[in-house]
């Protein structure tokens, strides 16, 4: 009995093992159509509406940019202290030309060739009323200037913070960090307020003609040291009696070059 038991199984198994491999892979591919199936269902719960929400097109609508006009920028709020504040220096009636920078808005494009003329579409700012060349009140107007920076602006165009910490005849010259605003009628792109590492120039208010007469006439008693603010070296030269002589000379010569200055550090006038 064991061994015709056995032998049936044996006959068995060789005859279920085809079969059982084609049922795996029926099932695999049952199972796969299934979890594709469940896949669709999902994502289309996930993409639809639901309760209470909005649709997808109907957010970025509401949530999206403002595309605004690209000949003239979208004027800014200002507060009302603001607005008093470049009305009061902003002439009314004139030409739209001829406004202070701090009195109009430009769309200023920095992709025009530098030290070429260029021209910016700008309006004035609120409170502000302007006329163009043919006498009519104007909104939009083009205004042409230069293509460059405000800190590439000659230095007569702008005004700058002076030092009065630093040494004007050191040698090598000696430098300052400098505090720039451009004047208001010149107009320019990017900041109006930068800064710049300028000599070191400023002055005292003494006078290098009043120096060398004073060396010359009086220099034995010392008074051009005096006059410069050196009282040691003034000192010495009037118990000295000018070197007998040769201080005042040496100094004549300095001071006519220039290489004696103010005690300050400061540049003659």
């Amino acid at each position: 009995m064991q061994l015709r038991f056995a032998a049936t199984m044996a006959t068995n198994c060789q005859m279920w093992r085809p079969d059982r491999g084609r049922c795996f892979k029926s099932y695999g591919i049952i199972t796969v159509l299934f979890m594709d199936l469940v896949l669709q269902c999902v994502n289309g719960y996930l993409s639809s509406p639901h309760v209470n929400q909005d649709p997808p097109y109907t957010r970025d609508a509401q949530h999206g940019p403002v595309i605004t006009s690209p000949v003239v920028p979208a004027a800014a709020s200002v507060s009302p202290a603001d607005e008093e504040s470049y009305t009061s220096k902003c002439p009314s009636g004139g030409l739209c030309s001829r406004l202070p920078a701090d009195c109009i808005q430009c769309n200023y494009q920095h992709n025009c060739t530098y030290g070429k003329p260029a021209s910016f579409y700008c309006k004035p700012k609120n409170g502000v009323h302007c006329i163009g060349e043919s006498g009519q009140q104007q909104t939009n107007f083009s205004l042409s200037i230069t293509c460059q920076f405000c800190w590439q602006l000659d230095p007569s165009q702008y005004r700058c913070s002076n030092s009065t910490n630093c040494m004007t005849v050191s040698c090598p010259r000696k430098r300052y960090n400098a505090t720039c605003d451009v004047l208001d009628h010149v107009h320019c792109l990017g900041k109006r307020r930068f800064q710049k590492r300028l000599f070191c120039n400023w002055t005292g208010g003494y006078k290098w003609s009043t120096a060398l007469a004073l060396s010359i006439t009086l220099g034995g008693f010392g008074a051009d040291r005096f006059y410069l603010g050196q009282w040691r070296e003034g000192l010495g030269k009037l118990f000295s009696f000018g070197g007998l002589g040769i201080w005042t000379l040496i100094d004549v010569l300095l001071i006519g070059i220039g290489y004696v200055g103010p005690a300050d550090g400061s540049l003659y006038i």
